[in-house]
């Protein structure tokens, strides 16, 4: 079975690629065409032009940066607030934000209830 070539709002990954950023803007969802309608930050400007350049090993803070079509096929480093967390964006990415890709809050892991929870733990000996 073939595989079914990817479209995103009725555009292949080539037209989107030829798009400028004002002409994808228009195509993503309310919240990402705010962030690229007001303009890119300083320091998101400066992630594209790395982006642009094609440079290997790339670290960012920029959660909040809109995946953009010329990133498809990158490997990016984005920070979870503890450590750089590798992201290979994919096709189906375009259009969220890089910190959609990482989470940042570790799920909890309870272990036993501690002295005093439950009527039974008064029974355990505290060392």
């Amino acid at each position: 079975m073939a595989k079914k070539e990817f479209t995103y709002r009725g555009k292949k990954l080539e037209e989107l690629k030829k798009l400028s950023i004002q002409e994808f803007a228009e195509l993503v969802p309310a919240r990402q065409r705010r962030s690229l309608k007001k303009g890119l930050s300083e320091q998101n400007k400066i992630l594209l032009n790395k982006i642009k350049k094609g440079k290997k090993n790339l670290k960012t803070h920029r959660r909040d940066f809109v995946i953009l079509p010329e990133m498809v096929g990158m490997m990016i480093r984005v920070y979870n607030g503890k450590e750089f967390t590798p992201v290979t964006i994919q096709e189906e990415m375009i259009g969220h934000f890089l910190g959609e890709m990482v989470y940042n809050r570790k799920k909890t892991q309870h272990s036993a209830p501690g002295v005093g929870a439950t009527r039974s733990s008064a029974a355990l000996s505290v060392r």
